[in-house]
């Protein structure tokens, strides 16, 4: 998609001067500020999901992979409620207010996360209830996307959005490659014995992102500047400043939003999250279970691969932002989706090799059963290794091999970021001139849900039915979202072009 106006291309890492030099430098830098609060909101996410399974079974070994859906969805729950809110909140006031308030709940849900192993009890409950608060102060991404989206022109957006996605993506690599290498800090770790503290490799990269934290509010108090830009980039009153400018941007917004492209961008945007949700929650059970990782290898292996993930995002998002203006948003959207669902369906189990049984002997070529023996797995561990016998799934369930899940996630590591940088950046642009702050608030929202009810159902049918249903099910939703998008995809247009401003 071209459009009329010029295209200007939108810097990460220096101001774009048009007519107020002194004014477009305030307003890049205060997107900078927004791209590192989306980094950090990465960040605070993955920097802890390696590890969640094992720190978990650490301080609970009757949990199961079903109450880790819990705890993995605790974080989307809590980001789900509060989103609307601090999006509602950025409508009417400077949005370095719900910035600021919610970074410092962000910094004290981690600080609560380092001490739940020296609780009393029910520390498997508190581990849910922090990471629920952690979710709440993630609930910023609204305001952050409403901001972007409000401060960019229409030409800058799908760039604007890209780089923040970039900076996302890089919070997707920090985070696991920090936890990666926190691990060898080991479980033991040291006794800060006058705050009661255990710093070990559970704990410290939950107390590093709270630092991060501390950084964020900073930048956000120094930094952030109200700024608002039409379609056109041309500088007008921050409409949610003080409440007497709103009379002069209301012939901006003269015109109906198309709520049917509304609803469909949130059920895509719903379904993307999803899938990945399900990929996320699943990677550290599943490749424990089929490749035998303790639970120190799988933090540390997944940690590498989510990393080497977030990387090639980095590099997809380079490319998106060239071939968007090229072949336009859609069709970038389309071919997302089309990836995602060779990665899933790669991930399907085949063949007449079955993964090892924890405290299991094989007593024949072709099924493996059960031996009752309290002996340690063979490979001298402390810990059993393998596919856990009362996953009955388990006995006859084929192995997912390495290399498909390499391959699985080399695409769903394209695939996503793609389908995630223009479906908001698409949502953005359907909104056109109008707050965005509640709007963006209920996309948010509808991501946060997908990852509250995808841990959820992935953890429960992976452990009663196996990967097989798991993954079925999950390319079955993919091509519903792909019939969706292809009878919308008239509708999926800008703002602007809908009511003639600007042409496609």
């Amino acid at each position: 998609m071209s459009l009329v106006e010029s295209d200007e291309n939108t810097p990460l890492l220096r101001g774009d001067i048009t007519s107020d030099g002194v004014a477009d430098r305030s307003r890049w830098r205060s997107i900078r500020v927004m791209y590192f609060t989306m980094f950090l909101s990465s960040v605070g996410f993955t920097i802890v999901i390696t590890s969640l399974w094992p720190y978990l079974k650490k301080i609970d070994s009757s949990a199961d992979a079903s109450f880790l859906g819990w705890v993995v969805a605790a974080y989307s729950l809590g980001q789900m409620v509060a989103s609307p809110l601090f999006g509602l909140w950025s409508n009417h006031r400077p949005r370095r207010e719900p910035l600021v308030c919610s970074i410092l709940i962000n910094i004290l849900a981690n600080i609560y996360y380092a001490y739940v192993n020296l609780l009393p009890s029910h520390s498997h409950i508190h581990m849910l209830l922090s990471r629920t608060f952690v979710g709440i102060g993630a609930g910023n991404v609204a305001v952050v996307r409403s901001y972007v989206a409000g401060a960019t022109s229409l030409t800058e957006r799908t760039s604007a959005m890209a780089n923040m996605s970039a900076c996302q993506a890089l919070g997707f690599i920090l985070g696991p490659a920090l936890q990666a290498a926190l691990s060898f800090i080991g479980e033991i770790g040291i006794n800060v014995k006058f705050i009661q503290l255990q710093v070990d490799m559970y704990t410290a990269p939950a107390l590093l992102a709270a630092c991060f934290g501390v950084i964020n509010i900073l930048l956000v108090i120094l930094i952030l500047r109200e700024h608002c830009v039409d379609d056109y980039g041309n500088h007008i009153p921050a409409i949610n400043y003080t409440p007497e400018e709103r009379v002069n941007v209301a012939p901006e917004v003269e015109g109906d939003i198309d709520q049917f492209a509304v609803l469909t961008s949130n059920i895509l945007f719903f379904i993307i999250l999803f899938i990945f949700a399900v990929f996320e929650t699943i990677s550290t059970p599943l490749s424990m279970d089929m490749f035998a990782w303790t639970r120190k290898e799988a933090v540390l292996y997944n940690g590498i691969i989510l990393a080497a993930i977030g990387f090639e995002s980095i590099l997809v998002f380079l490319v998106v932002k060239v071939v968007s203006k090229r072949v336009g948003d859609r069709p970038l959207l389309l071919g997302g989706l089309v990836l995602i669902f060779a990665g899933f369906f790669i991930l399907l189990p085949w063949g007449n090799q079955y993964p090892k049984l924890q405290w299991a002997d094989i007593q024949n070529n072709t099924m493996p059963t059960i031996r009752s023996t309290s002996t340690p797995a063979s490979n001298g561990s402390l810990e059993p290794t393998g596919c856990p016998s009362e996953q009955t799934w388990c006995l006859f369930t084929p192995v997912i091999h390495l290399a498909q899940y390499i391959t699985s996630d080399i695409l769903i590591g394209v695939g996503y970021p793609t389908c995630n940088v223009m479906s908001y950046t698409l949502y953005s642009k359907i909104l056109g001139p109008t707050p965005q702050g509640v709007y963006m608030g209920w996309l948010t929202a509808s991501g946060s849900g997908a990852r509250t009810l995808g841990p959820v159902f992935v953890s429960h049918v992976y452990t009663i039915l196996g990967p097989r249903w798991a993954f079925s099910i999950i390319c079955s939703i993919v091509l519903a979202a792909v019939i969706l998008l292809s009878a919308m995809y008239k509708r999926l247009v800008a703002f602007s072009i809908r009511h003639g401003r600007l042409e496609e």
